[in-house]
């Protein structure tokens, strides 16, 4: 079940270092909202945020709410670990566990989560992540072969279909194709497209293409200087955004004046 997250007055801290501040904002279910920006403006922070990641590091906190279908994820009896099941994330780099077999790796999250399964439930829910991340029939006939082995494309497919098998209702992806070649990067974007009809879908990209491809939704991050917070400039449906945005920053920005 796609959700909607709500975040009203959010900031986000590393130490004493305020790094994104004061982001307003709602993510649509069953979209893709596209997050763009220059380096360093809290783009991906923001998005580590959403399902607590970003407090991993040691000394990170933020203030403010970040609501799913009425939940506070930030409330003081909000376990991070139970958030991190219904808001699954894929990182920039494909990072399939290396010592594990391409099914263990789909099946690692479920596992984790100990949810005892017959094998052959677990075959089918394999098979299902597999095929929702466009990848079973490359991989059907070597699912005992380690998932390192696979391309660059495959391993982040991979990745999603690992993301998937829990069945979130959230999906973040952290700039998931940067690391990929043209062919491989339109393959996740036709992905992301259909996965769009079961999942919320928040994406950080440096490729405005990309953004302008996949996206209902576009938020644009800057910063005024460094050392200086990053703050979400300007939200909108990607088509105002990329043809008549509303502040000169965005403008600049996506036509390549800086950035």
């Amino acid at each position: 079940m796609a959700k909607r997250i709500d975040v009203s007055d959010l900031n986000i801290y590393y130490g004493n270092f305020l790094a994104v501040e004061n982001v307003t904002v709602s993510i649509e279910p069953r979209s893709i909202t596209a997050l763009i920006g220059p380096s360093g403006c809290g783009k991906s922070t923001f998005l580590r945020s959403l399902n607590r990641m970003h407090e991993v590091i040691p000394g990170a906190r933020v203030e403010g709410k970040v609501v799913m279908d009425g939940q506070d994820l930030y409330a003081p009896d909000v376990d991070p670990v139970d958030v991190r099941q219904h808001i699954g994330m894929v990182f920039q780099r494909p990072n399939p566990f290396p010592t594990m077999s391409i099914y263990d790796n789909v099946a690692a999250g479920i596992r984790l989560n100990n949810k005892k399964m017959k094998r052959a439930d677990l075959d089918t829910l394999v098979e299902r992540s597999l095929r929702g991340a466009n990848l079973w029939n490359e991989v059907k006939d070597r699912l005992d072969r380690p998932g390192a082995g696979l391309s660059g494309g495959q391993q982040q497919r991979l990745c999603i279909a690992r993301a998937i098998a829990i069945e979130p209702d959230v999906l973040l992806m952290d700039e998931p194709c940067s690391a990929l070649d043209p062919i491989s990067t339109l393959a996740i974007e036709d992905l992301m497209t259909e996965l769009k009809e079961r999942f919320t879908i928040v994406i950080v990209t440096h490729n405005m293409q990309q953004a302008a491809r996949v996206s209902e939704q576009t938020g644009f991050f800057n910063l005024s200087g460094v050392g200086q917070p990053g703050r979400l400039i300007e939200f909108n449906s990607t088509e105002k955004i990329f043809s008549n945005p509303d502040e000169k920053a965005t403008e600049d920005y996506i036509s390549g004046r800086f950035g």
